[in-house]
């Protein structure tokens, strides 16, 4: 069969040969058994139901040995034999094109060389899925070849639920994922009914079709990276960064630390992803001896290099190692997924990566005595470096929160609304009032031809925007302006695509609305091919998240998840090609609400309408919410927003003096 043919076959009619378990492959870990005997026959069910009766018998030990084996059923046998990658949209089938751009992201969220455990639909974060099992790939990718622009087809955690009567305007596909009744999204939530097959982890862009390889997490990054150096009056030329993580998300790190120009030391426990990362020239070097990699770092400071360090182990002894040899740590983060600590989110110092993964599948309560053992001496090692004056801050991924769950000492002396710890989250202190407050956000966008002459185009279409917008821009946002314009110059000199031709930056709302206008007006000349925009969910207005994107509001708001569902319900009816609404992603299931959408330009005058009438929204809504809660930025670019668009009517806060409180 040709690849549109199996596209279109959906469920193979007749079952396809049992596909040999691949171990070079990097494999997600075996979740804990937590299902009862009940729990496990209703799972079983639960997945046979995607299949004809007459092949249940065939299928059921195979699938209960899946369960016992993996803690999940992943439906091995139905993974495509057609190489996982996005082809040029004209390769896909189907009538209409918003559904074939849906395909091709699916696709890419899945290649090889982006995902992070590819035969289990994982993307990023341990545990970050696209669909739950094979069944509900292969049946998603059959009604998107079938609809039509006059139907929506609706996703329910992975499952889709079937294709509706719509309207060319409707969203193509409406995607939620973890939507979970408030008191049903503790962590064990999440893995009995993801075992159970009736929900699932979507991360952030994962289960919304939106990620495109760690290039998404470098931009914003690299601005972290500077600004922190900013902060501290320091230039990063010789300055140590040191971290943990290179997973889908964190192997960003080294990368962005190269284009900032410091040194950057990076812990990973998982020897296939920190060989992975190497070979894509994302870490320069890795080291296995803490005695040599002082030795390395000693130089790489005398000699002011810019270099990335990998260091084959546990972050912890890193820290310790440096504290004992006093190598001075310019600032300091960490970057494992904390969101997901007792399933591989993170592992235990003093214990084999191999042990680890054995002892959280046999013996989860041991294991995660260990991880709260390890994170209270990860916090103490950390505490002696501040001392001596590194600046730390919380990446989002939930450490101090974890790590205060532990009994770490973490917590502030003097502890206020929203400052409950004694280091910040990056939020706090950069992303939140040098950017998000003023709009600025991840936009991005993708190729659909598949052409690096296409990606090259955009870009320069999209700096030459930005040019002429900074002419004009107030002083406030001068600086967001010219980083967005030395990063997009940069960005093909760094090897930054990995999967799909995609770029992103990180814009404003009139500066996405006038790129994508340019875009979508290219498109229409037969410039470059269809453009697929979006945005990581880590945005402006796209989330709620109490400890990372809403964690510099302090008016007691933060905890609520107004913005995200507002979010995602106008993008839906001002023109969005899909949206998505998720519990979980970043920092964990229970701790976030975020909102997501993509959009096809096509080159039409439909398209050049919605881009206007939808992007404008996407970024004002968050505006206006952060000026509600008194940022001073985001009272500055919402009162510029109403000067701009006369219907644009927002309800500003009065201040109250404080003497008189």
């Amino acid at each position: 069969m040709t690849f549109r043919e199996q596209i279109q076959q959906g469920i193979p009619t007749e079952l396809p040969q049992i596909k040999p378990y691949e171990p070079q492959i990097n494999h997600a870990p075996k979740r804990k058994e937590i299902l009862n005997e009940e729990e496990k026959k209703l799972a079983l069910i639960n997945a046979l139901r995607y299949f004809e009766p007459k092949f249940h018998a065939e299928l059921l030990p195979e699938f209960k040995k899946e369960l016992e084996e993996y803690g999940r059923i992943y439906m091995y046998r139905f993974r495509p034999d057609y190489e996982m990658k996005a082809r040029p949209i004209s390769e896909y089938p189907g009538k209409s094109e918003q559904a074939k751009a849906i395909m091709l992201m699916i696709q890419n969220n899945l290649d090889y060389a982006v995902a992070q455990h590819p035969h289990e639909l994982i993307t990023y974060g341990g545990n970050g899925a696209v669909f739950s099992n094979w069944a509900q790939y292969l049946l998603t990718m059959k009604y998107l070849s079938e609809m039509t622009d006059e139907q929506t087809l609706v996703m329910y955690s992975g499952h889709p639920m079937g294709l509706f009567p719509s309207h060319k305007d409707a969203p193509r596909v409406v995607v939620t994922n973890g939507m979970m009744i408030p008191n049903y999204s503790k962590p064990d939530d999440w893995e009995k009914f993801n075992a159970l097959g009736v929900t699932q982890y979507g991360q952030m862009t994962a289960g919304s079709y939106m990620y495109i390889g760690p290039q998404g997490i470098v931009h914003g990054t690299t601005i972290t990276v500077l600004n922190a150096f900013r902060k501290i009056g320091k230039s990063p030329k010789g300055g140590l960064f040191v971290t943990s993580g290179l997973g889908g998300m964190s192997g960003a790190q080294p990368k962005a630390g190269n284009i900032a120009g410091c040194i950057t030391v990076c812990a990973e426990v998982n020897p296939k992803i920190t060989k992975i990362r190497h070979d894509q020239k994302w870490v320069d070097e890795i080291h296995e001896d803490l005695d040599e990699l002082v030795e390395r770092v000693r130089k790489a400071q005398e000699n002011q290099e810019t270099v990335s360090l990998a260091f084959l182990g546990n972050v912890v002894e890193v820290w310790e190692k440096f504290e004992e040899a006093g190598l001075k740590i310019d600032i300091g983060s960490d970057q494992t997924s904390l969101h997901n600590p007792w399933a591989g989110g993170y592992y235990p110092a003093g214990i084999s990566f191999g042990e680890s993964n054995k002892m959280m599948a046999e013996n989860p309560k041991l294991f995660k005595e260990k991880v709260q053992e390890s994170l209270r001496r990860h916090a103490a090692a950390i505490n002696k470096h501040t001392a001596k004056g590194t600046y730390f801050f919380d990446y989002g991924n939930a450490f101090l929160l974890e790590a205060s769950r532990a009994g770490a000492d973490v917590m502030a002396e003097h502890p206020t609304l929203g400052r409950e710890f004694k280091y910040p989250s990056y939020v706090q202190d950069i992303m939140g009032p040098m950017c998000f407050d003023y709009g600025f956000g991840p936009f991005r966008w993708v190729c659909t031809s598949g052409k690096s002459e296409d990606l090259q185009k955009t870009d320069e279409i999209a700096t030459s925007v930005l040019n002429g917008i900074m002419q004009n821009s107030p002083e406030e946002i001068q600086q967001q302006m010219a980083d967005n314009i030395q990063w997009i110059k940069g960005a093909q000199e760094n090897n930054l695509v990995v999967g799909s031709q995609a770029r992103i930056l990180y814009a404003d709302a009139e500066g996405r609305m006038k790129i994508a206008e340019a875009f979508n007006k290219a498109i229409k000349n037969g410039e470059i091919g269809p453009i697929v925009l979006g945005r990581d969910h880590h945005d402006v207005s796209g989330t709620d998240s109490p400890y990372r994107e809403t964690s510099n509001i302090y008016d007691g708001s933060r905890f609520t998840a107004d913005m995200a569902i507002h979010n995602v319900i106008g993008d839906s009816f001002r023109g969005a090609t899909w949206v998505s609404i998720h519990n979980g992603g970043g920092v964990g299931w229970g701790e976030v609400i975020n909102g997501g959408f993509g959009m096809l330009l096509d080159g039409s005058d439909d398209a050049d309408r919605r881009l206007k009438s939808m992007l404008f929204w996407d970024v004002n809504n968050g505006i206006s919410r952060r000026s509600w809660a008194r940022n001073e930025g985001a009272i500055f670019a919402i009162k510029r927003a109403m000067e701009v668009e006369p219907n644009l009517k927002v309800t500003l806060p009065n201040f109250v003096d404080e003497n008189l409180l």
